[in-house]
């Protein structure tokens, strides 16, 4: 790596990358809850819309086969091109379906958008693990939290505003369009020269979990798994409703759409970049300290805009503070999963931790609507609860603290 890995093509990648990835998230998540708002869904059904995203749960059974088969292209780079390829045909088929008409349909593309999005996202991971070194990690960890936050923004940004002047089908046939960006990367991309696929199928599925057992053991096992479910447990519940919750408060979508894509746009930038600088200066888990208390701070910024209003300049603010600790937290959370992670297994192992960073944010996280209804909270107590909920995950942390050395420290494999 050069002394400014930033300037590095494999870094341009990941970024292209990682705005593919982040591309369906909304669509499947945030953009499909604000579609059923719009049609009169209750909040007990929207909050129950996560549980389309359960593959982002599920990868880690079928990850082994992105170790194992090595499609045209590439062990890499060939999986990255068919779901990028995949997934523009999926969202196009998506856009016919509609909450007030044929739900199933919708609902079925959905689930499908979910399950090749997921397996992208362990494609592009298992990149960024084997195509860099240690001391890069931060820096690629950064790129393509940058690109995905991206993503999440031009959705949630761009996304919102086409729907309130056009409508949700034609947004979705738009985002299609958009997903090239992935094809993109993986012309892009030069496949790292790797370790040899695992032979047989028992070693694919067995070897990573041998190989992470003897560098971590059974323990610290159970701790990180903990820990990658619950650290970001509160962002998830919060975020869960939190596009509900603005409309529901008098804004429309694309006073929702301009502030995501303005104030919000530039928050994300810079506590992306910061981030990866702050993991550069002063190291991975006080990073994670730090970034995790802003984290999950930043939903009482929701619980203030609840219980006093504010606007316009409020909604601004709230959305500030939110994508900038998202932005720091992701950028750290994601550069501690890439260093558990062996290069030779790197699809397998981050897909395994990433399914239990998923199970927080989907599975547990759909429960939001119901909780909320069931123990009568208004708006204000709701975000209040959420900031709580990520107590857990930060007193994990300290158990992560002392045992960093079963991480992988010196395994590289460069291009060619």
């Amino acid at each position: 790596m050069t002394v400014s890995p930033y300037l590095d093509r494999r870094i341009l990648v990941l970024f292209l990358a990682g705005i593919s990835s982040g591309l369906p998230l909304f669509l499947v998540g945030k953009c499909l809850q604000a579609w059923m708002t719009t049609e009169g869904l209750s909040d007990v059904a929207i909050g129950y819309v996560g549980l389309v995203a359960l593959p982002y749960s599920l990868k880690f059974l079928w990850s082994p086969l992105l170790d194992r088969l090595v499609p045209p292209g590439g062990r890499r780079r060939g999986w990255l091109g068919l779901m990028a390829c995949g997934l523009c045909l999926a969202l196009a088929a998506m856009a016919r379906g509609a909450p007030e008409g044929d739900l199933t349909l919708l609902m079925g593309t959905a689930v499908l958008v979910a399950l090749l999005s997921a397996t992208q996202d362990v494609a592009v991971d298992a990149l960024r693990v084997e195509s860099l070194p240690p001391e890069a990690q931060g820096a690629g960890a950064a790129a393509g939290v940058l690109g995905y936050r991206l993503a999440l923004l031009l959705t949630g940004g761009l996304g919102f505003i086409l729907a309130d002047h056009l409508s949700w089908p034609t947004t979705y046939l738009i985002m299609a369009a958009l997903q090239a960006v992935g094809v993109l990367a993986a012309m892009l991309v030069r496949e790292p020269v790797s370790c040899a696929p695992p032979v047989g199928w028992v070693a694919s599925v067995v070897e990573p979990l041998r190989d992470y057992h003897q560098r971590r053991g059974w323990r610290m096992a159970l701790i990180i798994a903990a820990f990658a479910i619950f650290y970001k447990l509160g962002d998830a519940l919060a975020g869960s409703l939190a596009t509900t919750f603005v409309l529901r408060s008098g804004f429309s979508a694309t006073e929702l759409g301009s502030v995501q894509g303005t104030v919000g746009l530039a928050a994300t930038a810079f506590g992306v970049v910061a981030g990866g600088a702050a993991l550069l200066r002063y190291g991975l888990l006080p990073c994670l300290m730090v970034f995790g208390i802003a984290q999950a701070l930043s939903n009482l910024a929701y619980a203030g805009l609840a219980a006093w209003g504010g606007g316009v300049p409020g909604l601004m603010m709230v959305l500030t503070i939110e994508n900038l600790t998202a932005g720091l937290g992701t950028a750290a959370f994601v550069a501690f999963l890439s260093q558990e992670c062996s290069p030779a297994f790197a699809a397998t192992q981050y897909a395994l931790l990433s399914s239990l960073v998923a199970a927080g944010r989907d599975v547990l996280a759909s429960s939001a609507g119901a909780c909320k209804a069931t123990y009568q909270l208004d708006w204000t107590g709701f975000f209040i609860f959420t900031t709580v909920a990520a107590v857990p995950g930060l007193l994990l942390l300290f158990l992560v603290r002392g045992d960093q050395r079963g991480a992988p420290s010196s395994v590289h494999h460069e291009y060619p």
